[in-house]
């Protein structure tokens, strides 16, 4: 189990910076700054009940 996870940490340590060196946000292309998410839907609340 020890080795696992030192093969764990590892592996997320070796991933660090494998896109190259950072960018700060405002040398950014804006093209670049946009996440493709986007959030959709309806959301209610109340109360329901009675006698019928």
């Amino acid at each position: 189990m020890t080795r696992l996870l030192a093969l764990a940490c590892l592996a997320l340590v070796a991933a660090c910076g494998v896109d190259g060196p950072p960018i700060p946000p405002s040398q950014v292309p804006a093209e670049a700054q946009t996440t493709g998410i986007s959030v959709t839907g309806t959301a209610e609340i109340g109360i329901v009940g009675g006698n019928g």
